[in-house]
This record gives C-alpha cells, structure tokens and sequence, in this order.
C-alpha cells in the first residue's frame, strides 16, 4: 500500500464531493441565504452524530461572521431545550440520509411552533427535506471511506456548503472587519490593537465615576464596586475633572493625616491623562506605556467623560506587562 497515493486519492475523492455539492447549487440556496438574513432572532442549527459536530462548526462560523446562531442537540431538545427556540427563529438541520430519528422527532415539534426549517440532507425525498421549506442538496457521488460507511465526502461537502452560507450572508449583511474583531476580543494582541478605543472602552454602568464633592467614603465604595483600580472624578455638567487611583488612597490612608472630612477633590489628580474614543488602541497602549499608567480616560471633544480604557482590556487579563 502506497501511504501518500492513498492519501491523494482520498482528498480525490472529497473534493469531487465538494464540487458536486457545488454544481447542485441553485435558486434553494439563495432562498436559504434570504430567509436566514431576514430572520429577527437567531439561526438555529441542528443535527446528530457526525452531522452535529458539522453543525457545530458551522454555528460557530456564523456566530463570528456576524450570524447570530446556536447549535441545539436534538435529544437535549426534546428533554427541555427546545425552550430556546422562539417562533421567530429559523432552524438548520442537518442529516445526510433525512431519515434520522431523532432529528426528525424535534421536526414535527418545531412545525407546531410554525419554525420555518432548512434542510441540509443528501436525500430530496426524505422525511427531513419534506419537513422544510427550503432544501439544500448536499449528496455526493462517493464516500471516501472504502467502506461507505464512515461519513468523510459527504461532511466535507455540507461543511464546505455551511461556509457558503456563512461568508455569504458576511457579505450580504456588510460584516466588516472591525465587526469581526469586535467578536474576536480573545484574538491575537496585532489584531485587538487595530480598533479604535470606543471599540474596547468600558462605557455606561461599567465606568467607576463620582461626582466632585463626594466624601472619601463614597468614593472608596465606587472604586471597590468597580474593580478597576481607579474613579473618575467629574463636575455637574459631566465633564472630566479629575482621577482618583486605588494607590491615592493607599498612600492617604497609610499618611496618617486623613483629614475628617475629606471630600475627593483633596485627593483626585486634576488634569489627568485622556484620549478620545476614536484614537486607535494601538496608540492608547503606546501612551499607557509612556506614562506608565495603567488607565486611561476617555473624553468626548467637550470634555465630558465618554468612558475608560484598561490596559486589561487591550492586553488581555494575564497579559499585563510594559514593553518600556
């Protein structure tokens, strides 16, 4: 046995599958496409076995190419997790033969909550396609197992037809680039630099801030609440007038002379280091590093407190470290 020509003839094998899925392809993938963009919750897809393990990779594509999706385990489904199917999602379900018990047990139940379904099958007169609306042909001539019964062409196909729908439905939808890396927050430290700071700020609720006159008390409680290792300071029109770090008060209370009503305006620093939330991360980290700093505030032209950038938040917690 020649180890490589067997190896060839296999890719052989699979990527004839591939291009028969391909050639099938017609108006039903289209509709599938529309019906998927035009859904206002999620895309569900389903499957069992090693259409499953398909399905899962093909939820996960979706998710980070801007698809929301989940993958729903046929059983799991009907012990309780059908619960997470809404009316207004659309199902994806995946079974080579259409035939599988379990999967079609969960059709009939997603037909009663009117849940439109897309097949992916290989089979256009089995049960599952006759439960959708819109059939996918994944059938291919051969299966690269010499003894047809390992699925290995016929995965290949309906996860090369999953990636299809996925970079279809990216370009329809106009995902771009700063939207991938938006739901890519764990990816590489190159790629997380290339946003803008508004992208990874911490905004909102998430913002530890006072306002000026606070006692020493109050502000110590925001600053634990938030965890952060710092509170904004600002005055009533919302504008940044100063920070207050963990270390201030460290250094206040082991002083000894803490005045008795001390307010944070005795201890905040006035005029302290911001940037807009437009300026690209890469630069936030790069004046972080120059000022050894650790926090950085975020202001609108006007002055008023948009947010706050933490190192964490561009390095990634466990990631701390300056590069000067």
């Amino acid at each position: 046995m020649n180890i490589v020509e067997q190896a060839k003839e296999v890719l052989t094998i699979e990527s004839e599958g591939i291009k028969a899925v391909k050639d099938k392809l017609d108006a039903s993938f289209e509709q599938a496409v529309e019906l998927i963009a035009a859904c206002p919750s999620r895309l569900v897809v389903t499957g069992i076995g090693k259409s499953g393990v398909i399905g899962q990779k093909i939820a996960a594509t979706l998710n980070s190419t801007g698809t929301s999706s989940f993958f729903l385990h046929p059983v799991e489904a009907m012990h309780g997790d059908l619960g997470m199917v809404s009316a207004t999602d659309v199902v994806l379900a995946i079974s080579y033969s259409g035939e599988t018990t379990e999967l079609n047990a969960l059709l009939g139940s997603l037909r009663e909550r009117n849940v439109q379904i897309i097949a992916m099958t290989g089979s256009l007169t089995s049960t599952l396609s006759r439960f959708a609306v819109i059939t996918l042909d994944i059938c291919v001539p051969r299966e690269a197992c010499p003894l047809g019964l390992a699925p290995t062409s016929s995965t290949t196909a309906t996860l090369a037809l999953g990636d299809a729908l996925a970079v279809t439905l990216l370009k329809k939808n106009q995902f771009r680039e700063e939207d991938f890396r938006r739901n890519h927050p764990g990816g590489s430290l190159g790629e997380r630099l290339k946003v803008a700071v508004k992208e990874v700020m911490l905004s909102g609720d998430q913002v530890p801030v006072v306002e000026e006159g606070v006692t020493l008390q109050e502000t110590i409680a925001e600053l634990d609440s938030k965890s952060i290792g710092a509170v904004m300071v600002r005055d009533k029109n919302g504008r940044l007038s100063g920070i207050v770090t963990d270390g201030d008060i460290r250094r206040l209370l082991t002083s000894g002379e803490v005045p008795k009503k001390a307010i944070v305006n005795d201890i905040m620093t006035r005029s302290p280091v911001t940037i807009s939330g437009d300026t690209m991360a890469a630069d936030a980290l790069s004046l972080m590093q120059q000022r050894e700093i650790t926090v950085l505030a975020v202001v609108a032209t006007n002055g008023n407190l948009e947010g706050i950038l933490h190192l964490h938040d561009l390095l990634g917690k466990g990631e701390f470290r300056f590069l000067i």
